[in-house]
């Protein structure tokens, strides 16, 4: 699954992100539809579709989204209040883009568990 994503064309520059952080191998951009008042995704610049397809020679890659993740966090003073990083895997778990991706959540409490599905209970 090595298709160009809407992040490939990010990454090289095609269309316009606000990118607020980047390095060798990440890039780091201010998510179009944030769900908090700090929502930024932090990407590999390498392609990788899933977890499910994380292994051995890029398992590094993946490493270094957390310590972006820590890095930004200190930058923008969300360090001690705290903050949420979640990635997605695939059409159930919520991916909609097939180039992993940690979004980054910050500058407000955040509940748990994120989503509670509705129970209906017979009459």
């Amino acid at each position: 699954m090595s298709q160009e994503t809407i992040f490939t064309k990010i990454i090289n520059r095609e269309i316009p992100a606000d990118i607020i952080y980047e390095d060798d191998d990440t890039l780091a951009f201010k998510d179009i539809n944030p769900q908090a008042p700090f929502h930024v995704l932090i990407i590999p610049k390498q392609p990788i579709a899933t977890i499910n397809d994380i292994n051995n020679e890029n398992s590094h890659l993946v490493g270094n989204l957390y310590t972006v993740a820590a890095k930004l966090a200190k930058q923008h003073n969300f360090s001690d209040d705290g903050y949420r990083v979640v990635m997605n895997c695939n059409e159930h778990g919520g991916q909609t883009v097939y180039h992993i991706h940690l979004h980054m959540l910050a500058g407000k409490e955040m509940g748990w568990p994120p989503y509670q599905e509705t129970k209906k209970t017979a009459l």
